[in-house]
């Protein structure tokens, strides 16, 4: 099954990836890897850009979510920088996932979890990889995460 039947078998639509904020490109390929940009939660309801802290009024199960539309946003920039062709992911190697959190907050491996299963239902054992889940201060904008992956591609 190609990743584009599995997207539709699991009734996810891809996001658009607007164009960077700054001098910068979603995703850089240098040899087999490709880099992807860090990425934050999309717009939500009434598209307000999800803000706020971890363990400060956003909740696990809600950070959860946001990672998971997180890693909608990193699979819709793989895709744009593959040409449009998912099946070119040989394996999602590293993930890196910024929490904003409160100083006490713990529990960022739960959150960034939301990235890292969705890549498991995508991608299957290709979706399987090594992860830091780490806590910060303050991201860009007052967003509650951000992530950016490596990813092996022919």
């Amino acid at each position: 099954m190609s990743i584009e039947q599995r997207l539709n078998e699991l009734r996810i639509r891809l996001p658009e990836v607007g164009d960077p904020l700054g001098n910068y490109v979603h995703a850089k390929r240098t040899g087999d890897l490709l880099y992807l940009s860090g990425k934050g939660p999309p717009n939500g309801a009434g598209g307000a850009v999800p803000r706020g802290k971890l363990g400060a009024g956003i909740s696990v199960e809600e950070g959860y979510r946001h990672a998971r539309q997180v890693g909608l946003v990193l699979i819709a920039a793989m895709r744009d920088a593959l040409g449009g062709d998912l099946d070119r992911v040989e394996d999602v190697v590293k993930v890196l996932g910024m929490v904003n959190a409160a100083p006490d907050f713990e529990d960022h491996p739960q959150v960034v979890n939301g990235c890292s299963d969705l890549f498991v239902e995508v991608f299957a054992e290709r979706g399987r990889h090594a992860r830091s889940a780490v806590g910060v201060g303050s991201l860009p904008g007052g967003i509650p995460l951000e992530i950016e992956v490596i990813v092996a591609v022919r």
